[in-house]
């Protein structure tokens, strides 16, 4: 399981292939998903959406690239689900977060904990900025 996400980690701009995702954790489709969920509390699909959101928040903050190039970079096909994917997730929209600026200088370690969206679907009651 944990190489299986350490792929999708690194591939998280491209399409989800469970088919892929199983042989690398050895395991049929079927059983890849149950065993991730229970292992990671969340589908592949879900941590996949998350990953993606986790990058695109760095993108919103770090560039001045448009919020539909983020959304393309990071692996979404439509500006409307990585829109409403990320207000599920971080609880505002891709441009309200964006508009509260950059990360006070704190250590790097600090910052990500503190910015890192729920795995669990729930808008994240922290806003940072």
């Amino acid at each position: 399981m944990l190489r299986a996400r350490d792929a999708m980690d690194v591939t998280y701009a491209e399409p989800l292939d469970i088919a892929k995702l199983a042989a690398i954790a050895s395991t049929s489709e079927a059983h890849f998903i149950r065993t991730f969920r229970a292992t990671f509390g969340e589908t592949p699909h879900r941590y996949l959406q998350r990953r993606r959101v986790e990058r695109g928040m760095y993108l919103l903050r770090r560039t001045d690239r448009s919020v539909t190039n983020v959304c393309f970079d990071v692996g979404f096909a439509s500006l409307g689900t990585f829109s409403r994917t990320f207000h599920d997730i971080v609880g505002e929209t891709p441009g309200e977060y964006r508009a509260r600026g950059q990360l006070p200088p704190v250590p790097t370690c600090f910052a990500m904990a503190w910015i890192r969206p729920s795995s669990f679907g729930e808008a994240s009651p922290r806003k940072v900025g």
